[in-house]
């Protein structure tokens, strides 16, 4: 089988992939020495009359929700062309940041329109990479070759159209989905041909067997992660603490701290230290975070460390042997306290999410279909506007039975029955009026504070008066 990478990027019409939709699809498939193969995939995705768009997103990728029903495709439509033409077997996925934005919206997409959420990126030898932590290791270990931007501050930057402009690989429209695609393709031939032996490498760790095999290989390693200081290239040297529950990752130590200054601490003051932002200003932050071996984590062992990336990222080795003794002498004490600390973060967000209901939409994760469920999944998504209004077939699983309704009003609105036509009418009263405050309030007001902006260009103000026109046109009349 041929292996091939598909680079493919989204516009989005928000930054929650439970709540938000795809507004534009791009890709181009290349293969493994990164010379295109046939012709890009460019598609607009129809926006549905139950949901508004951020308008802040709007105001970035310019692209309004009348264009997308204008030109654009369904859901249903646009996932059968991904199947059959992009989906191929052998397929690697990559993009920029796509592991942790794009692949979920993708996921999401998926699930509402009974495809598997899954499946497409590992059966018959599909996988995924992910070029941004790539950037962020030859950054910070094989810097040579590449021109890399600071922000005005000093600060090391990552932005795609920020490395593009400085290494004058074409970007055409930053925040367009095709021109980012190809911007990533001309940055991955720049590190190929800069640093050939890094990208080969981190291509080859990207699967969770060669992941998990150097994470928990006993040794300290190399890891590049966004959740690190930008002062050290978003770099460090962690330690194995913890295997993560149910054998999907590890939780690592940030070997740049010693641990005896966490051992004494209680499990009540380890919460508040592993808080995105500590309620005591003056909490050291514990050092220790949770690697999953899908997410293609860029790691690699400690001999990568050369003498000017050790200095480049102020490593001691020796502080980091020291500390790594200790880690081991102290690590079931340490995980301990730190599976205690996170069920607390975890009970704390299960109380807030309480009384914020999810739609079916949003049940994503709830579980896995059954087998008999996937087959009827299957005989659904082949069935013609006709058929689909003359399915009466149960599924096991609840969500399935909630989404069919909404599966057939966004995507063959004319096989709706009377009662499904209620169900989906009630379904958007509730999802846009319902509630305090309401989406539609929460929508206008945001209209409203962009106006604020006294150097609002005439596009950007067309853009928000289309915005406001697209909410009048989907609010459900009133009785």
């Amino acid at each position: 089988m041929t292996s091939s990478f598909f680079f493919y990027d989204l516009e989005t019409s928000g930054i929650n992939p439970r709540k938000g939709r795809v507004m534009q699809f791009a890709g181009q498939r290349t293969d493994m020495e990164l010379k295109p193969i046939g012709e890009p995939h460019n598609y607009l995705v129809k926006m549905t009359e139950d949901v508004l768009p951020s308008p802040e997103a709007i105001m970035i990728t310019g692209i309004t929700p009348q264009q997308t029903l204008a030109d654009g495709l369904t859901e249903a439509e646009f996932l059968k062309i991904f199947q059959e033409e992009i989906a191929a077997p052998g397929t690697i996925f990559v993009g920029y940041n796509t592991v942790r934005f794009d692949d979920e919206f993708m996921r999401y997409m998926h699930y509402r329109n009974f495809y598997d959420p899954f499946k497409w990126q590992w059966r018959d030898s599909r996988t995924k990479w992910d070029l941004l932590d790539v950037v962020r290791m030859t950054r910070a270990l094989r810097p040579e070759g590449i021109k890399w931007p600071k922000d005005k501050e000093g600060k090391s930057v990552n932005k795609l159209e920020l490395i593009a402009e400085l290494n004058e690989l074409s970007h055409e429209n930053a925040h367009d989905a095709l021109s980012d695609v190809l911007a990533t393709i001309e940055l991955a031939k720049l590190i190929k041909q800069k640093q050939p032996k890094l990208f080969e490498y981190l291509l080859g760790i990207r699967g969770k067997k060669p992941a998990a095999k150097l994470i928990s290989g006993g040794q300290p390693f190399v890891y590049s992660s966004g959740k690190y200081d930008h002062k050290y290239e978003k770099t460090t040297v962690v330690g194995l603490m913890s295997e993560h529950p149910g054998g999907q990752g590890a939780v690592v130590f940030d070997l740049r701290y010693s641990p005896r200054d966490f051992i004494d601490k209680s499990a009540e003051e380890l919460v508040d230290a592993l808080r995105y932002k500590p309620k005591d200003e003056n909490t050291q932050k514990f050092p220790a975070k949770t690697i999953k071996f899908n997410r293609c984590p860029a790691i690699a062992p400690l001999g990568v460390l050369d003498e000017s990336s050790q200095k480049r990222l102020d490593i001691n080795l020796d502080d980091i042997k020291k500390n790594y003794q200790q880690l081991q002498k102290m690590k079931n004490i340490l995980g301990e306290k730190f599976d205690e600390a996170v069920k607390v973060l975890d009970k704390e967000r299960e109380v807030a999410d309480k009384g914020q209901e999810k739609s079916v939409d949003e049940r994503l994760y709830d579980g896995f279909f059954s087998d008999q469920d996937k087959r009827k999944m299957s005989l659904l998504r082949n069935l013609s506007q006709k058929e689909l209004s003359e399915f009466s077939e149960k599924f096991d699983d609840s969500r399935l039975n909630e989404l069919l309704p909404l599966y057939k009003a966004r995507n063959f609105p004319k096989s709706l029955t009377e009662s499904e036509r209620v169900v989906w009418d009630n379904f958007r009263e509730s999802k846009l009026i319902g509630g305090e405050p309401s989406e539609i309030s929460k929508f206008m007001q945001s209209i409203a504070q962009l106006y604020k902006d006294v150097g609002l260009s005439e596009q950007k103000k067309f853009l928000l008066e289309e915005l406001k026109l697209y909410a009048e046109s989907i609010l459900p009349a009133a009785d």
